[in-house]
């Protein structure tokens, strides 16, 4: 009898949690507030700069009273353990974070809570590089890839804008360009966008073929012919560091990152930024609300803090990142807002992988 009534007792604390998530969007934000408030903690698995947004929370936690917990982790682990626990009643995770073109692999409806709960707000993004997060998913970060370069070695009116820009600056300046081919996605971002413009295959399409990869031969001959004058470098921070060192003058990076390194002065703050004409990778970060999350309206408050215009305006001074919410503040911003208009989006796989193997292959592994 004593084993029936604890098993009685924690089924209904599940549906009781169960059925708090359901009635989130039947609840006025007030009434959200107030619950989130009484549930008084939030988890939110996100995979980077772990340390630094539990300093940033603790505005949230000072406004609202809650306790934000950020575990340690991986993007890949967060997302397994995500699947694994699709079926409890409860899971671990209150706030999920995704790189935002990744959550196309998974079911929406089927994980995550519509996010309609929220107070309306036509500034947050739910679109980022032709991914639409259908109501479930918003954009809390955006970033970008472009060239770092050092401006007392390369002008500003004389950056390289295309591929036969970039072969011009190498020749004329032998293994000061540098990138990365692994560790790191702002030198895949540079050679695949390097090879989409010398051969115009189109990086969209994730099919692939032997055909496709045979059409990009052009751009391959491009990189070995010319290999002699750029540098391999072993990840993005390495780049970026050979760059302040002085050692090279111009590297692939993320936009972010570099302002990230700047602003605790692990680089030199005078290493400048641009996204080249012929554009480089960029996208974003999405959060969603998981339908087991064992704190929905604590989830739900901390989302809407996160995508506000203040959080963003923030996250823009504070870490570089590419604002999302319309009336956010960007002026911390490492580019011009008309630059952004070179932005691509990421290749799809399983063609984007398939060029990245056969990049290495071929160019790297034959120099």
């Amino acid at each position: 009898m004593f084993k029936k009534l604890m098993c009685s007792i924690a089924a209904l604390a599940l549906s009781t949690s169960f059925a708090a998530s359901a009635d989130l969007s039947d609840m006025s934000w007030e009434a959200i507030v107030a619950q989130a408030k009484e549930e008084g903690e939030v988890t939110w698995f996100n995979w980077y700069f772990q340390d630094r947004f539990r300093e940033t929370v603790k505005s949230f936690e000072d406004e609202y009273g809650i306790k934000v917990t950020i575990p340690e982790g991986t993007m890949i682990g967060n997302g397994n353990k995500l699947i694994a626990e699709r079926n409890r009643a409860q899971g671990d995770i209150d706030v999920f974070a995704y790189g935002f073109t990744d959550y196309e692999n998974l079911d929406l409806p089927a994980l995550f809570m519509p996010l309609d709960m929220l107070p309306e707000d036509d500034g947050r993004v739910s679109e980022l590089t032709s991914m639409d997060g259908n109501g479930y998913v918003l954009a809390y970060w955006g970033n970008q890839t472009g060239i770092a370069y050092d401006p007392a070695k390369v002008a500003a009116d004389a950056l390289p804008q295309t591929p036969q820009d970039f072969e011009k600056f190498w020749t004329e300046n032998p293994e000061k360009f540098g990138f990365n081919y692994e560790k790191g996605g702002s030198g895949p971002s540079y050679y695949q966008n390097m090879l989409r413009s010398l051969t115009e295959v189109d990086f969209s399409d994730g099919e692939t073929s032997d055909e496709k990869i045979a059409a990009l031969e052009p751009g391959i001959a491009f990189f070995k012919s010319n290999g002699a004058n750029y540098v391999v470098t072993a990840s993005n921070v390495d780049s970026i560091t050979r760059v302040s060192d002085g050692e090279l003058w111009m590297v692939p990076a993320w936009e972010d990152h570099l302002a990230g390194l700047q602003k605790n002065g692990e680089v030199r703050k005078d290493i400048e930024f641009y996204i080249p004409e012929m554009g480089m990778n960029g996208g974003g970060n999405g959060v969603a609300l998981p339908k087991n999350a064992p704190h929905p309206a604590a989830a739900a408050v901390f989302i809407n803090w996160l995508t506000s215009a203040e959080t963003q305006s923030r996250f823009n001074a504070d870490f570089g990142a590419a604002p999302m919410h319309a009336s956010a503040d960007d002026s911390a911003a490492l580019v011009p807002n008309e630059q952004r208009e070179y932005s691509q989006a990421w290749g799809v796989n399983p063609f984007r992988k398939t060029v990245e193997d056969h990049f290495i292959e071929n160019v790297i592994q034959e120099r």
